[in-house]
Order: structure tokens, then C-alpha cells, then sequence
């Protein structure tokens, strides 16, 4: 790691400990040249998750749009935020779980169906009107009913 100061190529760590969210883990470092200390960021690498969309075009993975499909799914719903965040780690983790890099836009929509309900059976409702995209006031009992079942 090069000192940020002066460019050496050799430090010692000085302190180690994770990042609040857990995803990296934060060194302090002080250069064996010059003294100064600075920190640096450790993360696991990994390889980008490109979803397959309904018309066949390929984007990488956003976790931030995920999250914002289901924050507008809660608008003005009792969900905390963290209950949220909780389902889209829950799906991000899965996805990178998987042998394949590409994953079908429906099977991360069906991942999020799957957990809604237990968070909040209006967002699961209005998160479904969107991703299944009701033709009319049938199919949206449809999904009520089966909401019902469960």
C-alpha cells in the first residue's frame, strides 16, 4: 500500500476493525518513511450480477433500485427502513450466492414477493400491481385472495 504522502510502498497497520455495515474492514496505517498515518478500506471483491430484463437487455445489479422499488411498494406504510434494507440484503446475498452471474429481472421480483407479505400485506399488494402489472380490478382480486390463503 502506498503512503498517500510520500509514495512508500511499506506501512504497518496500526488498527484494524470492520466497517459498521460489516462489508469491509477499516485499517489505520502509519508509513515507515515519513510517519504520517492514513486509512484504507479492505473489501471483498466481487463479480459484478447482471439481470436479464423482460426485453432481453442485460444490466448490472442495483441494489439502491431494488431498494427503491421496494420503498415506494411502503410509501406511507408502518415498514421501517431497516425491515426494508433487511429484504434487499436478504435477496443480494442470494443472488450472489448463486453459480450463475446473470439472474432474471421476474426471479428477483419473485424473491421480493416472497418477503413482503411478512413486512407489509399493502406493499406486498402494491409492489405486485407493478411487477405483475394488473390488467384490471380481477386480477388484483386474484392476488387478494390468494394473500388471503396464505
Amino acid at each position: 500500500m502506498k503512503c498517500p504522502f510520500c509514495e512508500f510502498e511499506e506501512s504497518k497497520v496500526i488498527d484494524s476493525r470492520p466497517t459498521d455495515e460489516g462489508e469491509a474492514i477499516r485499517r489505520r496505517r502509519e508509513c515507515l518513511n515519513c510517519a504520517k498515518r492514513f486509512t484504507t478500506y479492505e473489501k471483498i471483491e466481487t463479480i459484478p450480477l447482471m439481470v436479464i430484463k423482460k426485453d432481453g437487455s442485460r444490466q448490472m445489479f442495483d441494489r439502491q433500485k431494488l431498494l427503491n422499488g421496494i420503498m415506494r411498494a411502503c410509501e406511507k406504510r408502518p415498514v421501517a427502513t431497516s425491515d426494508m434494507e433487511h429484504i434487499v440484503n436478504e435477496i443480494e446475498s442470494a443472488t450472489q450466492n448463486l453459480l450463475e452471474r446473470e439472474i432474471s429481472s421476474q426471479k428477483i421480483g419473485e424473491m421480493v414477493m416472497e418477503r413482503l407479505p411478512a413486512i407489509d400485506e399493502v406493499a406486498y399488494v402494491r409492489f405486485a400491481s407493478v411487477y405483475r402489472q394488473f390488467k384490471d380490478i380481477n386480477t388484483f382480486v386474484e392476488e387478494v385472495n390468494k394473500l388471503l390463503k396464505r
